[in-house]
């Protein structure tokens, strides 16, 4: 009953997450965006566009330009859950490739920092008056949801050690849609709830500004209002339907 439950909660999370994160893309994608509005100075090419998306997804150009001790706790933050999330594809194939293998005693430690990293973020928004101002309840709460993820992930892997050949075989078994007997262990339990909670959450919170960023005028358009005139596309069909209907007022 254990591990039924569990299995329908994943199926469940997991919809909601792809379905949800693709409708916000989708959303994204099909916005107009109306006025030549990149942050200066910036690029003017496609590959200087490219690059500028790369430095600032990657190593958070904007925030260190802005905030040194931030983009510390920031950087901190981010790498280290992408080691864990990388530590973590292990449960979800065999073999297992080469770089998710490298990455586990990385990745076991990576918690360690992802909590010192969530914690300084958090820290910011209690201590720094006007980032406490404009924070919302909601900013509060998702970062003590990933604190909570990863303080639980840290007890099975330090205190409360689990069944992880258990785990996989359950994780495994979803992908085939054979369900398989998950281990009762409480720590466990509790992470994967939190996990499956996150989920969930995702595509309806702040932090969709993982895949928004791609999208973002500010970022991703080329400084170059002298060279070419820029339209959306909605502007250039009402041009279009204002000089049709002019052409033929004239006519007539």
């Amino acid at each position: 009953m254990l591990s039924t439950i569990y299995a329908v909660l994943f199926y469940v999370a997991t919809l909601v997450l792809v379905g949800g994160v693709g409708y916000r893309i989708w959303e994204y994608a099909r916005t107009p965006a109306p006025l030549k509005i990149p942050t200066t100075p910036a690029p003017t090419t496609w590959g200087g566009v490219v690059w500028r998306l790369f430095k600032e997804v990657v190593f958070f150009e904007s925030l260190w330009k802005a905030n040194k001790w931030i983009w510390v706790f920031g950087i901190v933050f981010h790498m280290s859950l992408w080691l864990i999330f990388l530590r973590h594809v292990r449960y979800f194939q065999e073999p297992v490739f080469t770089l998710v293998a490298l990455a586990q005693p990385i990745g076991k430690y990576a918690g360690l920092t992802f909590m010192l990293g969530g914690l300084g973020l958090l820290a910011r928004r209690i201590v720094v008056a006007r980032v406490r101002f404009i924070s919302a309840p909601s900013d509060y709460l998702m970062l003590l949801l990933f604190l909570a993820i990863g303080f639980s992930g840290l007890m099975m892997s330090f205190v409360s050690h689990t069944d992880i050949v258990a785990v996989k075989a359950f994780f495994l078994g979803l992908m085939r849609f054979d369900i398989q007997p998950l281990p009762a262990d409480a720590p466990l339990l509790v992470h994967l709830t939190l996990v499956a909670l996150f989920m969930l959450i995702f595509p309806f919170s702040k932090l969709l500004h993982a895949p928004g960023v791609f999208f973002s005028p500010t970022r991703n358009q080329r400084d170059n209002p002298r060279d070419k005139r820029h339209v959306a596309a909605w502007a250039l069909r009402m041009e279009k339907a204002e000089g049709g209907q002019d052409t033929a007022m004239n006519k007539s």
